[in-house]
């Protein structure tokens, strides 16, 4: 018999050319800039996304038709080193909302150097979602790449300044 045990997260890390609070920033204030604008659950086209930075904000998608999609809660906030917010996301991709069937994903910001830092995503508690929650493990495990966000935040970070004399 073989017993193949089922893990109930996501992990992915990213190295970004960054400093800690600039890479903390990009993730939660820029969070439009980087994410897939064809991963939301609005019906209509994505307009922005909007992080708001304090425990019990939300991230919000606005459509282009000014429909609104809460779809997460912040639930730890502690610039520059975490954040934590909820997936309130059904297994139908429509608003979860039932507090006990959502999962959390956190996002850890460790400087590895000058103007480098670690970013470790763990999306847990799948399980919580209920039977089938397998899919959403798959569905979003693949999606938590990063490497966008990365690119971006390296690029800004290290893009010379106004003012700058390399301006």
């Amino acid at each position: 018999m073989t017993t193949k045990q089922q893990t109930t997260s996501v992990t992915t890390t990213v190295d970004v050319e960054a400093p800690a609070e600039h890479a903390f920033r990009v993730f939660t204030e820029g969070i439009g800039t980087w994410w897939n604008p064809d991963h939301h659950i609005l019906r209509a086209e994505l307009a922005e996304m909007v992080f708001e930075p304090y425990v019990g904000g939300n991230i919000i998608d606005r459509g282009v038709d000014g429909s609104e999609c809460r779809w997460s809660r912040v639930l730890a906030y502690d610039p520059p080193h975490r954040v934590c917010f909820s997936w309130d996301i059904s297994l139908t991709w429509q608003v979860e909302t039932d507090p006990a069937k959502t999962s959390e994903v956190e996002v850890t910001f460790t400087p590895e150097g000058e103007g480098r830092t670690r970013v470790v995503l763990t999306h847990r508690h799948l399980d919580r979602h209920g039977d089938g929650w397998e899919n959403m493990r798959d569905a979003v495990g693949p999606g938590w790449s990063l490497e966008r966000f990365a690119a971006i935040a390296a690029r800004v970070a290290n893009s010379p300044q106004p003012g700058s004399r390399n301006h």
